[in-house]
């Protein structure tokens, strides 16, 4: 059985943590495989229990972010409202454009309204739902 690491970066309002940590737990709590694939997740997030301490300034804090987006596989981006009013994941979301990295949507369980922001960049959306992120982040890797 081979062994695939894969990169994630999940975008998120620190505001609106419980989906990030959420998703955490989906993606990097359990062991996962495909087929004869063990896949090995590794979190290339920003989350507010380890934000990046060394940036001085707007621009610096950007380029910090944008360079962990830049070693990531997939980008995941929850499609609360939120996001709409989020010039964080604005950027997240160009910055996964300037590094051509696929953006897989999760539309939270229940909502009614997604962001058109998000839904717009997707390269694919899936529900609310562990193994559909997983089908998802595999079905997007690419080495």
């Amino acid at each position: 059985m081979s062994t695939r690491q894969i990169h994630v970066f999940i975008s998120h309002s620190w505001s609106y943590s419980a989906h990030y940590d959420t998703l955490s737990g989906w993606i990097f709590g359990e062991n996962w495989s495909v087929g004869q694939a063990s896949l090995d997740f590794r979190d290339y997030s920003v989350p507010k229990h380890d934000p990046i301490h060394n940036a001085p300034n707007a621009s610096a804090l950007k380029d910090a972010i944008f360079d962990k987006i830049g070693r990531s596989h997939v980008v995941v981006i929850p499609t609360g409202m939120y996001a709409n009013y989020s010039k964080w994941i604005k950027k997240e979301i160009d910055g996964a454009a300037g590094y051509d990295k696929p953006i897989l949507a999760v539309d939270p369980w229940g909502q009614q309204r997604s962001s058109s922001v998000v839904a717009d960049a997707a390269t694919k959306t899936v529900g609310w739902n562990k193994q559909s992120v997983i089908d998802g982040l595999w079905e997007l890797y690419r080495p």
